[in-house]
């Protein structure tokens, strides 16, 4: 069971005052359980003991490397996404209310800033569709789960001239982006690329109603971006090399399928799996048993959001209505370890309530994060700089020349 910690312990532990404390909780730094009381708050003793390591490692470059890269002090600036406060900003503008009424394309034209008729205007991506290996990559990957088709279905035709290249024209650069767009949807979908909105066409391909449609938009706009996270951070990388558009977007997709990152659907598809019959109260004693076996529970916690993610609530707030043994599922998960749904539980939950195919909850993540990964890459080599860090070198040290003797 995790330890917890009040506000005084934690101030203590953290050598702060309370109010530091909770400009820590605001900041995404550490995050506030509440112990049923209206006043008091609790603490995972775990992360007040990781960010109390933080705060004592001193100015050493290793030290302040490592804090940095692990949810620590911004490394790069940008225009895009802002995460302040529990609420989720593209462009300045709230993403979940983004997701209640904007369509995807518009909201991939506002994070590349350009016109929609720009990005996605009525002629159809017609290189994929016509390159010789495209028909059989289709049929040899028809029925196989999205995390194992995405990546090579969108790999081939790498000649297609809108998109290999990046542009000297704004307008040439936004049709390129929403040419890779309706590839990565048709590559998800099984289906050659189309101009039709990119919700629709999922709606289509899985035999969706109105209200489907709706609830896919809405989880395509919530994983559009999400600031600095690995996928993204690689896609900027690959895009400050000067290569290729289509390659950041490849790099981005190939990051995403890790299991700390999108692959985390698998896992969360396989923890439902087996819990799913579970009676609400034999359901802490379950969830308890994966813990003392060493395994986690995947799709719950994340670091900048203490009070629960705002994207996952917004799904849920449409799924969990008519899947109620999900929702026991979610306050005993809280219960045990003191942690809210992620978006990566939610878009499960949503693949299972539409009963989309296997995989599916992958691919939302990768078709919606993809407007993210462009937006990333175009603002990247905007700036001109190439990411370049230095290690901090660990490993034996070379010896030390002999002087030689003078002859």
């Amino acid at each position: 069971m995790p330890t917890y910690l009040s506000s005084a312990e934690a101030a203590a532990a953290l050598g702060v005052s309370r109010q530091t404390l909770y400009a820590y909780v605001s900041r995404g730094l550490l995050s506030a359980q509440s112990d049923g009381s209206a006043r008091e708050s609790r603490y995972l003793e775990e992360e007040v003991t990781r960010l109390a390591t933080q705060r004592t490692r001193g100015r050493k470059p290793k030290e302040v490397a490592k804090a940095t890269l692990n949810w620590g002090l911004p490394v790069l600036e940008s225009a895009i996404t802002l995460i302040e406060d529990g609420r989720l900003y593209y462009r300045g503008r709230d993403a979940v209310a983004l997701a209640q009424s904007q369509s995807v394309e518009d909201v991939a034209a506002l994070l590349w800033n350009c016109e929609v008729r720009q990005a996605f205007g009525v002629g159809e991506v017609t290189v994929v569709a016509a390159h010789p290996a495209y028909a059989g990559m289709l049929r040899h990957f028809s029925g196989r789960r999205a995390e194992e088709s995405l990546l090579p279905l969108f790999t081939i035709a790498s000649d297609d001239a809108a998109t290999a290249q990046w542009q000297t024209s704004p307008e040439r650069t936004a049709e390129g982006s929403g040419a890779l767009m309706r590839l990565l949807a048709a590559s998800l979908l099984g289906t050659r690329p189309s101009p039709a909105p990119l919700h629709e066409q999922c709606a289509k391909a899985w035999k969706l109603d109105a209200h489907g449609a709706a609830l896919v938009r809405m989880a395509l706009v919530l994983c559009a971006d999400h600031e600095l996270n690995a996928s993204s951070f690689t896609a900027r990388c690959v895009a400050s090399t000067g290569t290729s558009l289509r390659a950041s977007v490849i790099a981005g997709l190939a990051a995403l399928t890790g299991g700390k990152h999108g692959g985390a659907t698998a896992r969360v598809e396989a923890l439902l799996d087996e819990i799913g019959d579970t009676r609400k109260a034999d359901l802490p004693a379950a969830l308890q048993r994966r813990l003392a076996r060493g395994d986690d529970l995947p799709g719950f916690g994340h670091h900048l959001y203490p009070d629960g993610d705002v994207r996952a609530n917004a799904l849920l707030a449409e799924v969990l209505p008519h899947r109620p043994a999900w929702r026991e599922i979610i306050t005993a998960s809280h219960g045990l370890i003191g942690q809210h749904a992620s978006v990566d539980f939610a878009l499960v939950a949503l693949r299972r309530h539409l009963q989309l195919p296997v995989g599916a909850a992958f691919g939302l993540f990768a078709l919606g994060r993809g407007m993210g990964w462009i937006a990333q890459a175009l603002e990247q080599r905007a700036s001109g700089e190439l990411i370049r860090p230095r290690a901090a070198y660990t490993g034996p040290r070379p010896a030390t020349p002999t002087a030689r003797s003078p002859s």
